[in-house]
C-alpha cells in the first residue's frame, strides 16, 4: 500500500522503543478498525507530523528512561496536539520527560495483576473496577507530572495508569495489548476511537478496494512478474493482482525441492490452466539447483538468504524469457517488515526471503508488495474479500524458505524426503482427529539429533523428528497446543514405523517469545 493512500488518512501510529509486542500493539489498534504502523524512536518529529496521525501510542522496552543513552523521544512530542498513550516503558518515558520521577521499583511486578481503576477516566470506560492486567516492569513511577491525575493503582504500584485529560495525555504502567491483560482491547478502543476519535474505516473491503485502484495507477500497461508459492499469502496477493490487472500478471511457481510432500503438483492443480484462476502460469522445476547451493551450509540465515537469492536469480531468467516485465510483486506481509528489521526498532529476529533476503541487484523496475501491510489474519480476510476458495484461504501457513528452514543444519534430498513424509503423516492424522481448524499452525521438523534406537531387535541410529502445533490469534505471539496424548501417540507410531531414517519423535513445547513458531 502507498503510505499517502486515503485509507491511511486517519491512522494511529506506534513509536517503537525495542519492546517485544509492539507488532501486537498494532495488530490490537487494527482490530478496533484503525489503521496503524510502527516506527522507531530514531523517526524524526518533523516525519510524525508530516503524517498527521490522529493518535500516538509509545511501546515498551528493555531500558531505564532515566539511564544515560536510554532510548528517548523529542519532548515536542506531547505539545503537538495529538492523544498520546504511553505503555510500560513509554509511560515512564511520558512522566521523565514532563516532569515527573521514575525510579528502580522495590518490588518488580512481573505476571498477571489485579489493577484498581478509576472508571471517570476516559481509559477505563465500561472497564470493571477492579480488572487483570499484565506487568512486566523493575521500575515505577514514583512521582507523576505535574497536572497529570493518578487514575490506577496496584498494590506494589501506585501509579498503574495517569491522564491529563486536558491534554489528551495518558500513561498505563502495564500492557493492554497482551491476551493475559482482560480488558486491554477494550482500553486500546476507548483511546484510538474515543479519546482520538478514529472513525473506524480500516476495513478489508476498503483495503481491497484501494489497493486494486492503487494497483492499476502503478502498473500502467506494464507487465508483472509473482512469485507464486500456493501459500496464504502469495495466494492472496495472486487474487488481488487478478483482480487489478488481469493477464499483464505472469505467476512462477518455483519447485525448489523444500515444499510439503506432493505440494508441487497441488499448486500447479489450483493455479494452473485446469485451475480455477485466469492466470498466466509457469512452473519451473529446479530442485536439484536448490540442492546444490545448499550442499553444506548449516547456519539458517545463510540458508535463507541462499533461498532468497535464488528465487530472485530464477524470476530474473523467466523474466527474460516471456520478455520485458516491469514489476516484481511478492506476498510480503508486516510481520516480515518488521521482523526484518525494517519497522519499528525491535531487534532483527530473522530476514525474510521476502524482505531482508534480497540480492543487490534485481533486475526489475520496481517490487510490488501489496499486502505489506497486513498482518495474517487480515490476510485472510483479504482472500475472502476476493473471493479465493476457503480450501486455500486457510491453508497451513507456510514459509517462503519452505522446508529449508524446516531441516535443521544441512539439506539434503534425504532429509527433505524424511521431513515431507513425517509432516505429511502428521496433518494427516490431525484432520482425522477434527484438529486441523482448531490449531492455528502445525508441522513436522528435522532435528539435527541423531540417537541410538531398537527397531526389529537390531540397533539404530536415525533421526529425531520434531512436531510442532500452536495456537495463536496473530502471529506474533503464540502457545502450545495441546493435542490429546492419544493423538500424538498414533503420530509417533506411524513416523517411526513409515518413515525410514527416524527412531524418535518429540513434541515442542515452547511458545512464542521466548521461541519462533519455525524452528529457524
Amino acid at each position: 500500500m502507498d503510505k499517502k493512500s486515503g485509507l491511511s488518512m486517519e491512522k494511529v501510529i506506534v513509536i517503537d522503543f525495542g519492546g517485544q509486542y509492539n507488532q501486537l500493539v498494532a495488530r490490537r489498534v487494527r482490530e478496533c478498525n484503525v489503521y496503524c504502523e510502527i516506527y522507531s524512536y530514531k523517526t524524526d518529529i518533523e516525519q510524525i507530523k508530516e503524517m498527521k496521525p490522529k493518535g500516538i501510542i509509545l511501546t515498551g522496552g528493555p531500558n531505564s528512561c532515566y539511564e544515560e543513552n536510554a532510548p528517548s523521544y523529542s519532548k515536542e512530542l506531547f505539545e503537538l496536539g495529538i492523544p498520546v498513550l504511553g505503555l510500560c516503558y513509554g509511560a515512564q518515558l511520558m512522566m521523565f520527560l514532563l516532569g515527573g520521577k521514575v525510579e528502580k521499583a522495590p518490588v518488580r511486578e512481573y505476571g498477571k495483576t489485579k489493577v484498581h481503576v478509576d472508571k471517570a477516566s476516559p481509559l477505563f470506560s465500561d472497564v470493571e473496577e477492579t480488572t487483570i492486567c499484565w506487568m512486566s516492569h523493575f521500575d515505577y513511577i514514583s512521582e507523576t507530572a505535574p497536572e497529570f491525575s493518578i487514575v490506577a493503582h496496584t498494590a506494589d504500584c501506585p501509579v498503574a495508569a495517569a491522564q491529563c485529560q486536558d491534554k489528551n495525555l495518558y500513561a498505563i504502567q502495564f500492557h493492554p495489548e497482551v491476551l493475559h491483560t482482560v480488558e486491554g482491547t477494550k482500553m486500546l478502543y476507548n483511546f484510538v476511537r474515543g479519546v482520538c476519535g478514529c472513525a473506524g474505516t480500516w476495513r478489508m473491503d476498503s483495503f481491497v478496494e484501494e489497493s486494486v485502484r492503487q494497483i492499476r495507477e502503478k502498473v500502467g500497461d506494464g507487465k508483472v512478474l509473482l512469485a507464486l508459492s500456493g501459500g496464504v499469502d502469495s495466494s492472496v496477493a495472486a487474487g488481488l493482482l487478478s483482480r487489478a490487472i488481469g493477464r499483464q500478471l505472469t505467476c512462477v511457481f518455483v519447485d525448489h525441492g523444500l515444499l510439503r510432500k506432493n505440494e508441487g503438483d497441488e499448486v500447479e492443480a489450483v493455479f494452473g490452466s485446469e485451475g480455477e484462476f485466469d492466470l498466466n502460469f509457469i512452473r519451473v522445476n529446479a530442485q536439484e539447483r536448490y540442492y546444490g547451493k545448499l550442499a553444506g551450509v548449516t547456519e539458517p540465515e545463510a540458508k535463507r538468504k541462499i533461498i532468497g537469492e535464488e528465487f530472485i536469480r530464477v524470476f530474473e531468467e523467466e523474466a527474460k524469457k516471456i520478455g520485458a516485465v516491469d514489476f516484481l510483486a511478492q506476498g510480503t506481509i508486516y510481520p516480515d517488515v518488521v521482523e526484518s528489521g525494517l519497522g519499528g526498532e525491535s531487534a532483527v529476529i530473522k530476514s525474510h526471503h521476502n524482505v531482508g533476503g534480497l540480492p543487490d541487484y534485481v533486475d526489475f523496475k520496481e517490487i510490488i508488495e501489496p499486502l505489506r501491510d497486513l498482518f495474517k489474519d487480515e490476510v485472510r480476510k483479504a482472500g475472502l474479500e476476493l473471493g479465493i476458495p476457503e480450501k486455500l484461504v486457510f491453508r497451513q501457513p507456510f514459509p517462503g524458505p519452505g522446508l529449508g528452514i524446516r531441516i535443521i543444519g544441512e539439506v539434503t534430498a534425504e532429509k527433505v524426503r524424511i521431513v515431507q513424509d513425517a509432516d505429511a503423516i502428521y496433518r494427516e492424522e490431525i484432520a482425522k482427529a477434527g484438529l486441523d481448524r482448531s490449531i492455528g499452525q502445525y508441522f513436522a521438523a528435522l532435528t539435527n539429533m541423531r540417537s541410538v534406537g531398537v527397531m526389529g531387535d537390531e540397533r539404530t541410529y536415525d533421526y529425531a523428528v520434531a512436531l510442532r502445533a500452536v495456537n495463536t490469534v496473530d502471529f506474533m505471539t503464540a502457545e502450545c497446543a495441546e493435542i490429546p496424548f492419544a493423538v500424538l501417540q498414533t503420530v509417533m507410531s506411524r513416523i517411526i514405523n513409515e518413515v525410514r531414517g527416524v527412531n524418535r519423535v518429540v513434541y515442542d513445547l515452547t511458545s512464542k517469545p521466548p521461541g519462533t513458531i519455525e524452528f529457524e
